[in-house]
């Protein structure tokens, strides 16, 4: 791996520690989140304070227009553990900010993610709102994860149990199935649900990087609130299909990974090597023959970050919300100035016709490269199995 480059100081203080730094093995999920990064500045620039009580909705739950997603809080890409009090701190500084909604699973950790969040939002848990997500295999008494998926009714029930306990609350507030089982018909998933819903224990529920016909079928068999996949400048797949599905049905969207896993946030170059186990060393749009091509997109963005005044992920944010105002970005951060940067995000804005420049410019700029791996992209698209 290649010696991160060093920081230099500017006229707005000393650049903090470690925002290019590359992080080694992480866990090989699809829903990755953003990375530390940059936070340089436009000369003179101050970071805006993110308007209060700024709300969206997805479906009928409303929440905060950016959320708070917390995967990596037990265990950075570089492997390392993150101080817990620190990730405490975060979480509670971003609800004092004004953020109400926060995203975990069972997969992350395993079961990990989701006793950090528990603990982290006690003193407010009536004030914002939790999701978490099911549907991997991993085993409710040890967590170990093996290999495929497991949506079956009894298991989403025994998982929610146990979210429940992990996140020291009496509902879950948004229950995403994560990956599609292809064993289990949605409908037989979305009775579950309802069941959990009967209970008292689950107030909505959603779907991660499903087939369209999937989501289809689940909403009949039971209203979704939201649609959670991949989607940024980076990658912008969901927009063929799966956004015009979702105001079609009006279905909330969140996007994970909607800085790119750090690409848009300017902290990888073309000079960047990435360890053993980094999911993004698989990741073909990262490859060294295709990562000089693809950071157009990077420059770009960089040059609305001048012109706005903001940060490239400021824009990077900026940019999704202004797609729908039913779209809620999850950005993920372990270290508190990223988390203060992107909740600022919400105060850039864009007038109809830079909106339509900038959505030029990007659609420009052709991507090369899968933006997973083969292993993991295998789980995405999924269409579930007919009913009987």
């Amino acid at each position: 791996m290649n010696k991160p480059k060093k920081e230099s100081s500017s006229e707005n203080g000393p650049a903090l520690p470690g925002r290019r730094q590359l992080f080694g093995a992480g866990i090989a999920l699809a829903a990755v989140s953003a990375l530390p990064r940059t936070i340089a500045r436009a000369q003179g620039q101050n970071t805006p304070q993110p308007t209060p009580n700024l709300r969206r909705k997805l479906g009928t739950l409303e929440v905060s227009a950016i959320g708070l997603g917390v995967q990596n809080m037990s265990r950075t890409y570089q492997t390392t553990i993150p101080t817990r009090s620190e990730m405490f701190n975060i979480i509670r500084t971003a609800f004092d900010r004004g953020i109400t909604f926060y995203d975990a699973a069972e997969a992350y950790g395993p079961h990990e993610v989701e006793r950090i969040l528990g603990e982290g939002v006690a003193p407010f848990r009536d004030k914002v709102t939790i999701a978490s997500k099911f549907g991997w295999n991993i085993d409710q008494k040890t967590g170990v994860r093996s290999p495929g998926l497991n949506s079956r009714p009894e298991q989403i029930k025994l998982v929610v149990e146990g979210m429940l306990k992990r996140l020291r609350t009496d509902r879950i507030d948004l229950l995403y199935q994560h990956r599609v089982d292809p064993l289990v018909p949605i409908e037989d998933v979305a009775g579950a649900v309802k069941e959990l819903m009967a209970q008292g224990k689950v107030l909505h529920w959603g779907l991660s990087e499903m087939g369209p016909n999937t989501l289809r079928r689940a909403h009949a068999a039971l209203p979704v609130s939201a649609v959670q996949n991949e989607y940024s400048m980076l990658w912008r797949g969901p927009e063929e299909v799966i956004i015009p599905l979702c105001q079609e049905l009006g279905i909330g969207f969140v996007p994970w990974s909607p800085l790119g896993v750090g690409f848009l946030t300017d902290a990888i170059d073309a000079n960047t090597r990435f360890a053993p186990g980094d999911i993004r060393g698989v990741e073909s749009r990262f490859s060294p023959e295709n990562l000089p091509h693809n950071l157009a997109l990077v420059e770009l963005v960089k040059r609305w970050s001048v012109r706005k005044q903001a940060t490239p992920a400021q824009i990077a944010l900026a940019w999704l919300m202004a797609q729908k105002p039913w779209i809620v970005p999850i950005p993920g951060t372990t270290q508190m100035p990223h988390m203060i940067e992107n909740t600022s995000a919400t105060t850039v804005r864009f007038t109809p016709d830079e909106l339509a420049e900038l959505n030029r410019s990007v659609s420009a700029i052709q991507i090369r490269g899968q933006r997973l791996p083969d292993a993991v992209l295998v789980f995405s698209g999924v269409e579930a199995p007919p009913k009987n």
